[in-house]
């Protein structure tokens, strides 16, 4: 079953803890360019971290239908992620990198619990 736009907003909220600006300053890292896979130059958590920024700066009852499904998949990737934490320092591992360019600073907060 699909989850309901209230439960991907909740996750969502909960998830995705980077501020914007703190994102779009992440994303201008060669830390954040040197992680995930990429077809065309620009890995598909990079190409995210830039539409995130979009959906946090837009209102709630302004979201289209396709930002709800990006927040869905963004979400899902998140708590995948997060169920694979490795072994050892994370500070600099590519494992939190790409998870920032999600959007989830593992560092922060409660990091990866639930």
């Amino acid at each position: 079953m699909a989850k309901s736009r209230d439960e991907i907003w909740d996750e969502w909220r909960d998830r995705v803890n980077m501020a914007p600006q703190e994102l779009e300053d992440w994303l201008q890292t060669d830390e954040s360019k040197s992680v995930g896979d990429s077809d065309d130059g620009e890995s598909t958590g990079h190409a995210s971290g830039r539409r995130i920024v979009k959906i946090k700066r837009t209102n709630k009852d302004e979201l289209t239908d396709d930002q709800w499904d990006h927040m869905g998949k963004v979400v899902g990737y998140i708590n995948r992620h997060c169920a694979q934490v490795p072994d050892g320092d994370i500070e600099d591992s590519t494992w939190r990198y790409s998870l920032m360019n999600w959007g989830h600073d593992p560092l922060k907060d409660d990091g990866c619990a639930s």
